[in-house]
């Protein structure tokens, strides 16, 4: 097959091309290329969807085409510009598109939000509804041809955000470490690899509709226990009451002095939505183990104490360490 990614360079979409290639396929990778190459074997056009007449270099005819941005524009751009020539189109959206978060469970047929009806990117804070319009626009571009895909956190080597690799990095750098104690709340963690592998394999079977894409469903504490076996931990943690963190300042989920997994009240069902679907269409996922290990080691050669775009540093940490914020 001939295969355009949309990206290439980065985390997901790299990997996509990466699985791609892996299977033989012919890939052409459309990036502005300023966070590296595509993988070794791709085609690389460099370009800037920002600019014009972006899509002039990749007017041709397209077996399938995956796209996992979350601007409106760049959506509506490139539906128009190359829906005609591509035989199947993948969007890779987010279970942030949906309304209730609350409730456990849920599959494909939940409520989602309001598309985002903004100039320009959206904000931060409106990301689901963004991902709602170009959702939207590609339904309608181009019809029975799309595939709809809506991970929950995906994770592992190369991951900037740092959502699911403070957990391995923290505990490999042992000592006293701070947790929420949330032990029996749910996560899901999608490994990237079979992600990036499902993709492929959908555009290979030319399967269209939405799908939830999660990982496999382990509780809190079963997660950091796997972590702590595989990185060999033997501090401690200090599993402090959420309540006690939010009046700390530390926040949820992602972002500076954060507690990655951990997340407010109203949002139990984030990580307990139903991924049946996918399962039944081809999703293959590996062992928690395994991606924990691989995260590992990306971890290890990008260096533990590196700077984080999630998790506490080690300067907050200690603080909170010394105020014995014990549950």
């Amino acid at each position: 097959m001939r295969i355009l990614v949309l990206g290439g360079t980065v985390f997901l979409s790299r990997a996509v091309a990466a699985a791609a290639l892996q299977a033989g396929h012919d890939v052409t990778c459309f990036a502005r290329g300023t966070h590296g190459p595509p993988p070794p074997g791709a085609r690389f056009v460099q370009g800037d969807r920002d600019g014009e007449d972006a899509y002039s270099d990749l007017r041709e005819k397209w077996d399938a085409v995956v796209d996992v941005t979350s601007e409106p524009r760049h959506a509506s751009e490139a539906a128009t510009a190359l829906g005609s020539d591509a035989g199947h189109w993948t969007f890779v959206s987010s279970c942030s598109v949906y309304a209730d978060q609350g409730t456990p469970g849920q599959d494909e047929s939940a409520a989602i939000l309001s598309a985002y009806d903004g100039e320009g990117p959206a904000p931060r804070e409106k990301y689901g509804e963004a991902k709602v319009a170009c959702e939207q626009v590609y339904a309608s571009a181009l019809g029975g041809r799309a595939l709809i895909i809506r991970p929950g956190l995906i994770c592992g080597a190369g991951d900037g955000s740092d959502r699911f690799g403070y957990w391995p990095a923290r505990l490999a750098r042992g000592g006293t470490v701070i947790a929420p104690d949330i032990r029996n709340a749910a996560t899901q963690t999608i490994d990237v690899r079979d992600l990036a592998a499902w993709i492929v394999r959908s555009a290979e079977a030319g399967l269209t509709g939405r799908f939830n894409a999660l990982g496999p469903s382990v509780s809190f504490g079963d997660l950091l226990t796997r972590v702590a076996e595989i990185t060999g931990f033997t501090g401690e943690f200090r599993w402090c009451a959420p309540s006690w963190l939010a009046r700390q300042g530390v926040s949820y989920w992602a972002g500076p002095d954060s507690l990655p997994h951990w997340l407010p009240e109203g949002f139990e069902g984030f990580a307990t939505r139903s991924a049946a679907a996918a399962l039944r269409n081809g999703l293959i996922l590996r062992s928690v183990d395994d991606t924990i290990r691989e995260v590992l080691d990306d971890e290890l050669d990008r260096g533990l104490d590196r700077e984080r775009k999630s998790g506490l540093t080690p300067g907050t940490e200690q603080r909170l360490v010394g105020q014995t914020p014990v549950s």
